[in-house]
């Protein structure tokens, strides 16, 4: 997603009286792109990768280390430095949903050749360098998936508490509004996930039981009746989307020579992918606590989660059109190669009107 740089996001109910329109002409536009380059063949294979990186102070003396909520000074120091001064400077920079938070890419998309496997770690290694060269004393970049203490009281410097009234982003019990990017993006985003789902997001993940945790696991909030439905007996709570877009990975994204190549390429990656994750799995804490998890896919996927109450199937389709199956950010439904389709056999939710546009048209 393209980050907005020019004019203000909508709130969910200004979006909401948008949606049709917006929704009809995005349908158009992609079947203008699509008949503009489905014939087009022999692009050169392009791919790039995008590290997400968070800002940590170490305070040694006290032993406590902290999120830093400078990353809008850091990223602006870097890309003044880099991009502004030499449009072919060997790195980017661009902001992330935390504001501890910075990504940063190659100045040059990679080409499809092997010898360009010889420069990703150099790249990598030259952008942490940098990065970290504009750092203060006793300040870090780090790269681990989840930071452990992420939701504990005091866990960003400077600290803030959080915002669960009305006119908090996230309302959340544990993540301060103060540690969403100050862009409008970010906070809008947040907020309107909760209106259009009605509530809070709910992330429950399950904790890792030894002999000094107590069982059942479970933990009260008095002071907030959706929070006390929502979590689950040996489950640690989490209420807001930082826990899942404030955590870091590494993602790369591919320009194949065509559509087919896409295609084909888009199938072997489902396949590969979820094997990869498991390998390089590294979250295993959430709120301080230890989880019987360790990879963050789930976390992620609840974290975004804007689906109503009727969408979830907890209640009978009133006001929403489709029950949907799982959250807007999760894994795929279906293979899209020639050689992949055998292999569909999950019920897609289907808005008929756009499927029948869309076979008219292609």
């Amino acid at each position: 997603m393209g980050l907005l740089s020019q004019g203000s996001p909508l709130s969910w109910e200004e979006t909401q009286r948008h949606a049709d329109h917006v929704r009809r002409h995005g349908i158009l536009q992609f079947l203008h792109i699509y008949h503009a380059v489905k014939d087009r063949h022999k692009d050169v294979l392009k791919w790039g990768d995008e590290v997400e990186y968070m800002l940590v102070s170490f305070d040694h003396e006290n032993r406590k280390v902290q999120l830093l909520l400078n990353g809008g000074d850091v990223l602006e120091t870097l890309q003044e430095k880099g991009e502004r001064t030499n449009p072919n400077h060997p790195t980017l920079w661009r902001p992330e949903y935390g504001s501890y938070m910075i990504e940063g890419t190659p100045g040059q998309p990679y080409g499809g050749t092997m010898s360009e496997f010889n420069t990703v770690e150099d790249n990598m290694r030259k952008r942490r360098k940098e990065a970290t060269s504009v750092l203060g004393e006793h300040q870090a970049l780090c790269t681990i998936t989840s930071f452990p203490r992420l939701g504990c009281p005091g866990f960003t410097l400077p600290e803030h508490r959080p915002n669960p009234e009305e006119g908090g982003a996230s309302k959340s019990l544990f993540f301060p509004d103060e540690a969403i990017n100050k862009h409008p993006r970010f906070g809008t985003l947040t907020r309107n996930i909760r209106h259009r789902r009605g509530e809070k997001v709910v992330i429950n993940v399950p904790i890792f039981k030894d002999k000094n945790t107590p069982s059942p696991f479970v933990e009260t909030f008095p002071e907030d009746e959706e929070a006390s439905k929502a979590s689950k007996p040996d489950h640690i709570y989490m209420d807001a989307m930082g826990f899942g877009m404030g955590n870091c990975c590494l993602q790369v994204t591919f320009q194949a020579c065509s559509i087919s190549e896409a295609r084909y390429l888009y199938d072997q990656l489902a396949t590969i992918c979820p094997i990869v994750m498991a390998l390089s799995a590294a979250s295993p804490f959430y709120r301080g606590y230890v989880s019987d998890i360790d990879c963050r896919w789930g976390v992620i996927s609840a974290s975004v989660d804007d689906r109503t109450r009727e969408e979830r199937g907890l209640e009978p389709l009133k006001n929403n059109r489709f029950k949907i199956s799982k959250s807007r950010y999760d894994s795929i439904d279906s293979y899209l190669s020639k050689c992949g389709e055998k292999y569909n056999d999950i019920d897609l939710t289907i808005d008929t009107e756009i499927y029948e546009q869309l076979l008219e048209e292609v």
